[in-house]
């Protein structure tokens, strides 16, 4: 009996490939096809998620909104100085329309070779520094 015990507490982690759709909604996640190349992930009560994939890599991006009204050096200072504490993530501004640059948190990572694991802590980072930066922006919209 002493030696199937020891048997049970010996564990082999397995790999299994999914696509990744059906992996965030297995995770669930609500996964919305933008266009062939760009996903919309969400989930209740949390800002969505865009995720781009260009050859061997995806980026991540949540918008945040519009700070122009309220971005001064203090602001600006105050999250350049959050971007050391929400690594892997990343304060960025996305310009892609110049009339309205938006405050953005991003990340990236290659395709080669991610695992399940990997891609859920970008998830949790995402939310996490979502939660951080609501805090600091508080203080500056009223």
């Amino acid at each position: 009996m002493k030696g199937l015990r020891i048997m049970n507490s010996v564990m082999i982690a397995s790999r299994k490939e999914t696509d990744i759709v059906t992996f965030l909604e297995f995770n669930e996640y609500d996964v919305e096809k933008i266009n062939d190349t760009i996903l919309r992930v969400s989930r209740p009560e949390e800002l969505p998620v865009f995720v781009s994939i260009n050859d061997n890599n995806m980026y991540f991006e949540v918008d945040l909104g519009d700070i122009n009204s309220v971005a001064d050096k203090d602001l600006l200072f105050k999250l350049l100085d959050l971007n050391t504490e929400i690594l892997p993530v990343s304060f960025g501004i996305n310009n892609s329309n110049p009339d309205d640059p938006r405050l953005v948190l991003v990340e990236s990572r290659e395709t080669g070779d991610l695992n399940d694991q990997e891609l859920l802590a970008v998830f949790d980072a995402l939310e996490l520094a979502t939660d951080k930066a609501e805090i600091l922006l508080a203080e500056y919209i009223k």
